[in-house]
């Protein structure tokens, strides 16, 4: 089995698939001093809570935090006996190589979404991704990943508004009932969430009309849902992409590595 494992800068998620399914999908904080014994504890007390029986043979790891890869290497040598797949790494091959200025190196899991993008909806889409920051992946005709935009995340506005202006309280991200607050909270609310439903709108307004030919727009990460809610934003959400396009890019090594 294959132990896909996603490390953002603020979550990391590990997902078992057995070939054709995830068996489930474990998550925990990102913490770059966390050590190899620390993620197996973690790991195997979570495991034998669900009553889950996974032999783990194979091991994939997307990162982008550099810090975390190490223990992450030593984990997946030291309790399942291989050598992870790094995502970005030269020996890690990708099913379409990105087409980028030289010398960039794409964020693997914009690479992953990517891949998993093409496999499912094939090309010319726009993957809008949230997690710390508000990613957006443009993939080719031919699933190459060539670029596009990166902005601040939703939970990292709210704390640098909250930090930054005293008198201001941390608020939840919700959709409010109406757009002009009468009262401070949704004032913020108001703010967020239809300022980033403009923010998607017309960013991916302008992907289109740059690239000049139809697009398929789909959103991931935890607030992609909720953000459908406001207003039809995109073609389809898929909680999974990222997971999923780790998986399509272990395929892809097993056969032609």
């Amino acid at each position: 089995m294959l132990l896909a494992i996603d490390c953002g800068n603020t979550n990391t998620v590990f997902s078992i698939w057995d070939g054709t399914r995830f068996l489930c999908t474990l998550r925990t904080s990102t913490h770059h001093a966390r050590t190899a014994d620390a993620y197996f504890t973690w790991y195997s007390t979570l495991i034998n809570h669900y009553g889950i029986e996974a032999d783990i043979t194979d091991v994939i790891i997307s990162s982008t935090v550099p810090r975390v890869v190490f223990n992450l290497r030593v984990f997946a040598d030291r309790f399942f006996g291989c050598r992870p797949m790094v995502v970005g790494k030269p020996d890690c091959l990708l099913p379409h190589v990105p087409r980028v200025d030289a010398g960039t190196q794409p964020g693997p899991d914009r690479l992953a979404n990517a891949a998993a993008a093409f496999d499912r909806h094939g090309g010319n889409s726009v993957v809008v991704d949230f997690g710390t920051a508000t990613n957006f992946d443009v993939v080719a005709e031919d699933g190459a990943y060539v670029g596009g935009v990166i902005a601040p995340g939703v939970n990292l506005s709210l704390e640098a508004l909250h930090s930054g202006a005293a008198a201001l309280p941390h608020v939840d991200i919700s959709q409010p009932d109406k757009v002009i607050g009468t009262n401070t909270v949704g004032c913020i609310q108001s703010g967020v969430f239809w300022g980033y439903t403009g923010l998607i709108e017309g960013t991916v307004a302008r992907i289109k009309d740059e690239y000049g030919v139809p697009m398929k727009v789909i959103g991931t990460g935890g607030l992609a849902s909720l953000f459908e809610q406001g207003d039809h934003l995109f073609d389809t959400i898929e909680d999974d992409l990222t997971m999923h396009g780790l998986t399509v890019i272990y395929n892809f090594n097993k056969e032609n590595g």
